[in-house]
């Protein structure tokens, strides 16, 4: 038997975080067992659906390394309507499945709750297909269901608690139990690996793969990915969007590890591994059923830990993006004529070991590149207060004087200025960096000096000390 997987995202909104979990424990699956993955798009809400969100899965699948021409697919469920309709004929001739005209209200009427399922009532009334009729599914009234997975071990359902649930709609759409259990079959998928979420509808699809004579494939529920607070992670509250992890500059092996670790870990306790060791030993038989907590805290600091691994050039490379802008990620604060490689090449090694993710790195170099700096006012507030302008003045006076720009003289000068007025370094050269740099914390101060040039570096603190007058 050849191994096949799918991935079965639908086009609705941006690439949510579990689905790039799920789909990556999908790919290396099928990796090691020499398989395929399939992908699927399930496209039959047209209401919802846009072709940009169907680019939008490719893309970020492009992103963490499952790309393009490498699985098979993209398929697209509306493709498949035929063959989801001619299914739910079959169940209907073979007495699996009835008509009904029950309106919740009605339903709702005969038990007298809200909360009760469907009752059966149309069971054997015999209704023909006609408008508004939905298709149920009869479920038997004895009997379990058991679900085999390999991460929760044998779920049980009880028959008698499984209402008779619709598979097709008054207009003889198919709803996505039907057209899920049919796409799977058709597309011949043998190992179903999905979120825990879809677990309940296991034992309904379960039903519905021996109703149309055809062994189920083996289930695999992946840990559902929980904020903070322990609840599952919404579109609606939390930063949940693959692209804004992307745009925002992190990188792609950090997240594809950082991915990986969400409910299964390495051995000897290790984390922060090269990706061939994830696909030589990721085993969805240990991947741990319970919660997994995504921790944006914890995958920051993982990118940071990637970004120092990165060689200089790497780094000077992955920052490119950041430094002009691109269609998803906004312009930086200067020109493109005021941007020069090298300046920028001169500090990339000071910034690669200050900063997190790659957007950061504009706040930390955009004075290089602008005529004058962004001031935080509030870093200058901070910053410059009283003796402050005849500290500048020194700095000044002591900075025109010296013979060799470079980061160590600038240092011992800053240095001698602060003793002659009783202050240590750090408070000497604060007044000094918001000055050139508009901001507290930054590059270190001298060798930003030292690349800004002597002259650019008089002209900012003239100009903050006419601004304290």
């Amino acid at each position: 038997m050849t191994v096949r997987v799918r991935f079965a995202p639908s086009p609705t909104g941006m690439f949510h975080v579990g689905g790039a979990r799920s789909a990556l424990q999908n790919w290396i699956f099928a990796k090691q067992q020499g398989g395929v993955f399939v992908l699927r798009i399930e496209d039959t809400d047209a209401a919802r659906n846009k072709p940009e969100w169907t680019e939008g899965i490719l893309s970020a699948l492009d992103w963490i390394g499952i790309e393009r021409g490498s699985y098979e697919g993209p398929w697209f469920q509306s493709s498949y309507a035929d063959e989801h309709r001619a299914a739910a004929g079959r169940l209907h001739d073979s007495g699996r499945a009835y008509y009904c005209d029950c309106t919740r209200e009605a339903v709702q009427a005969r038990t007298g709750n809200q909360y009760t399922g469907y009752d059966g009532y149309c069971r054997d009334r015999g209704l023909p297909p006609g408008e508004g009729r939905a298709l149920r599914f009869r479920t038997p009234d004895e009997g379990t269901t058991v679900v085999v997975d390999l991460i929760r071990g044998e779920p049980t359902f009880e028959n008698k608690l499984i209402e008779d649930f619709v598979i097709a709609r008054g207009d003889g759409s198919p709803v996505f139990l039907l057209a899920n259990v049919v796409d799977d079959m058709t597309m011949g998928i043998t190992h179903v690996i999905r979120a825990e979420e879809h677990l309940p509808n296991t034992p309904k699809q379960q039903l519905l793969w021996d109703a149309l004579g055809v062994k189920p494939p083996i289930w695999a529920h992946v840990p559902v990915v929980v904020n903070e607070k322990r609840q599952k992670l919404s579109k609606r509250r939390d930063k949940v969007a693959l692209e804004a992890y992307r745009d925002e500059g992190y990188l792609a092996a950090a997240m594809r590890n950082y991915l990986m670790l969400l409910g299964w870990a390495p051995s000897n306790d290790r984390e922060i591994v090269p990706w061939s060791v994830i696909e030589d030993e990721f085993r969805l038989d240990e991947v741990n059923p319970s919660p997994a907590f995504f921790d944006e805290k914890k995958l920051r600091a993982f990118n940071g830990e990637y970004i120092r691994a990165l060689s200089v050039e790497e780094f000077v490379e992955v920052c490119g993006p950041w430094l002009t802008g691109t269609g998803s990620i906004p312009p930086p604060p200067w020109q493109p004529d005021e941007f020069d490689a090298a300046t920028f090449a001169a500090v990339a090694p000071l910034a690669q070991t200050r900063i997190a993710v790659l957007s950061e790195i504009v706040p930390n170099v955009d004075f290089l590149f602008l005529a004058s700096p962004l001031i935080d006012e509030a870093a200058w507030a901070k910053a410059m207060k009283e003796g402050s302008g005849e500290l500048l003045d020194d700095a000044i006076a002591a900075f025109a004087a010296v013979t060799s720009w470079d980061a160590a003289t600038l240092k011992t000068t800053m240095e001698e200025v602060g003793t002659a007025r009783g202050l240590k370094l750090g408070k000497a050269q604060a007044p000094v960096r918001v000055a050139v740099t508009g901001r507290t914390v930054g590059l270190p101060l001298f060798e930003s000096l030292e690349v800004l040039g002597a002259e650019r570096t008089l002209t900012r603190l003239r100009a903050a000390r006419a601004r304290l007058f």
